[in-house]
């Protein structure tokens, strides 16, 4: 199983010495992949609470790099470690123009890119990036087409309800082939479907451990009635890890309590055949700095080894 650790990439103390000294550190001990999120504000009157813990937006998310910026400057200060995105709301980009930013990130990593996509959670940044947030699903759908046109044809040319693509030749390709692996989190009907259909592997977030199995299964149920392998779908589980000193007895969410029930988690986590998990430190308690998460990494790291 591998093992991918999340950037500091959120909060009021992130900065260049930081980021570069978490992704070679990374590097250094072991881990296979480095993974940055995807959030544009932090509305002070969300439309609709947060989906994960009690509703309260992280106060983290006021201040986020951008998430392909970041990969490309981790990118330049690493030489093998894996770059993927955890993930990025698809409704929110126009095709080509996110086809061309991945494409690059593909080239000068020397086809180190990984692609979680997603259709995201709230209407507030829908509205801000000019996005219809009644259409998401159908638009992600129609974008992942025209991105794999643009990835593996040339001339490119892409005719749907939302992008248009006239005959034209857009390069240059990725360094991976047929294009970089495509992971999505999903957990509506629909949103499953597409990844059964479309993707590499299904990247869920936030659902317990104890569901995992069972949609998993449905997943790949619904990838062979689509004419595909469902033996090669990989399960991704992003570990949003909140570490303490004391063990949680009660109520205990996945992921979270001392590195020893973190790690019996992990051994879950891959006893239900997951291919790799994602650690993100960077919103546990205590955690500020990137100097915080860089303590953290080498406990987490030695505790999924050994899980």
């Amino acid at each position: 199983m591998r093992f991918g650790f999340a950037l500091p990439q959120a909060g009021s103390a992130i900065g260049p010495e930081g980021l570069v000294t978490a992704a070679k550190r990374a590097e250094d001990l072991g881990f296979d992949s480095l993974w940055v999120l995807d959030r544009i504000l932090w509305p002070v009157n969300p439309k609709v609470p947060y989906p994960i813990g009690d509703g309260s937006l992280p106060v983290k998310y006021k201040n986020v790099l951008d998430p392909l910026e970041t990969l490309t400057f981790a990118a330049a200060h690493t030489r093998r470690i894996a770059l993927g995105t955890s993930v990025l709301n698809l409704p929110w980009y126009n095709p080509v123009l996110l086809a061309r930013r991945l494409t690059t990130l593909d080239v000068l990593s020397a086809g180190r890119l990984r692609v979680g996509f997603g259709i995201g959670w709230s209407p507030d940044e829908y509205e801000a990036a000019g996005a219809t947030w009644e259409e998401r699903g159908k638009r992600a759908d129609e974008l992942i087409q025209a991105l794999k046109k643009i990835w593996t044809t040339d001339p490119v040319e892409f005719e749907g309800k939302y992008y248009r693509i006239p005959k034209s030749v857009i390069g240059p390709k990725p360094v991976q082939k047929p294009h970089p692996p495509i992971y999505m989190a999903a957990y509506a009907p629909s949103a499953l479907k597409r990844v059964a259909t479309e993707a590499n592997g299904w990247f869920p977030v936030g659902i317990p451990l104890s569901s995992i199995g069972p949609m998993f299964e449905g997943i790949k149920g619904m990838a062979k009635d689509a004419g595909r392998d469902p033996s090669a779908l990989e399960l991704i589980v992003r570990a949003n890890v909140e570490l303490h000193n004391t063990p949680i007895q009660k109520d205990r969410v996945d992921f979270t309590g001392t590195l020893e029930q973190i790690a019996e988690d992990v051994t879950t986590a891959r006893k239900l055949g997951a291919a790799e998990i994602v650690i993100d430190a960077q919103f546990s308690p205590g955690v500020e700095t990137a100097k915080d998460i860089l303590a953290r990494m080498k406990e987490l790291w030695r505790v999924a080894k050994q899980a």
